[in-house]
């Protein structure tokens, strides 16, 4: 019996080892996620690679769903030392890194941004009500006709959901479920359009699955095209086809300005001021997650953390707001730059 202790002691020692070894065989920081935060991970990288001694860390655009399940899947070499995501990590997402050995999470909001319903300059402007969107998005909405039934989405136009809109194919290019703008623009948009009927709002409480499946539910019949974690490829699209929409981030608009508009919602256009200061009703912060566990094994995680939460990165006033990046408060950025500092995990609930 002992004897096989000792052989189960020295297999745990060498697993431990190889781990630590095979942390410190990389020597760049690896770092996937979001298509929202991308482009300010990127800056910041570009930046670091430049004014450190470390290697540019590599950033791959997966999606804030796509990157949290690589990130979760364990400590080591293979998996990423951080992900981007435009949304909180879920409660199902901490239990799985907290099973694969990721234990220890630091989470850093780095700012807000505002999901937008842009179009191609060349087009009208279009205005429309979180309950537009819902209407013409959704897969199963109330009966036109009236009542409490739900029926298949029967809405070909933007004019057949609401007459003073244009009378154009609904054709929305968006991101898919593994997307964490996806994740918010159902719930901001699309769940605040389905609660203006008063049944649906009802359900919340009396069916919370059946209302979760009404409100964030999207259509499968051709009207939203699933476009990937490309945003760019979106804008692409929507240049070549003005009747089409498109959903993204606030940055990708900003960069693009002039090319494609953003869509009034709710009588609000979606400006850096107006999300700013909370008028846009669909906006949302953005973060990104941190192993412990390769601080200090993989060269240059700690001063990258440094560089993004500095005022002149992700002040109101740094170079990460001039590509779109929607500062937050003070009291914030002081809260979340003293959890790099003292790398405090976050509590998975």
């Amino acid at each position: 019996m002992k004897k096989v202790l000792t052989i189960l002691s020295a297999a745990a020692w060498l697993i431990s080892v190889n781990a630590i070894d095979a942390l410190s065989a990389r020597d760049y920081i690896s770092i996937v996620g979001s298509s929202t935060v991308y482009p300010f991970a990127t800056v910041i990288a570009e930046q670091f690679g430049k004014t450190t001694k470390f290697k540019t860390p590599t950033i791959e655009s997966t999606g804030s769903g796509g990157g949290l399940k690589l990130f979760c899947a364990g400590v080591g070499v293979e998996h990423p030392d951080i992900t981007n995501a435009s949304r909180a990590i879920k409660s199902s997402e901490c239990k799985t890194c907290f099973e694969n050995g990721v234990k220890e999470i630091i989470e850093v909001k780095v700012g807000y941004d505002g999901i937008v319903v842009a179009n191609a300059k060349s087009a009208p402007v279009m205005k429309l009500t979180r309950k537009d969107l819902f209407l013409a998005l959704a897969k199963d909405v109330p009966d036109p006709k009236g009542g409490e039934n739900l029926i298949p989405n029967p809405y070909q136009t933007w004019k057949d959901v609401n007459s003073s809109l244009p009378d154009q194919k609904i054709t929305v290019l968006g991101p898919p479920p593994t997307s964490g703008t996806r994740d918010a623009f159902v719930e901001l948009a699309m769940e605040a359009g389905a609660k203006e009927f008063g049944f649906i709002k009802a359900m919340k409480k009396s069916d919370k699955k059946g209302y979760k499946d009404v409100c964030h539910t999207v259509r499968e019949d051709g009207a939203y095209v699933e476009a990937g974690e490309n945003d760019n490829l979106i804008v692409q699209k929507l240049e070549k086809d003005p009747n089409a929409l498109g959903i993204f981030g606030f940055s990708f608009l900003d960069q693009n300005a002039d090319k494609i508009r953003g869509s009034f919602v709710d009588g609000v256009e979606p400006t850096f001021d107006n999300i700013a200061d909370g008028q846009y009703p669909v906006s949302r912060p953005l973060f990104f997650y941190v192993k412990k566990a390769h601080i200090g094994a993989i060269p240059g995680i700690q001063e990258y953390l440094n560089a993004f939460s500095t005022e002149k990165a992700w002040g109101p006033d740094g170079y990460l707001s001039e590509k779109g990046l929607i500062p937050m408060p003070e009291t914030e950025r002081m809260k979340y730059a003293k959890d790099i500092k003292t790398l405090t995990p976050m509590e998975c609930k």
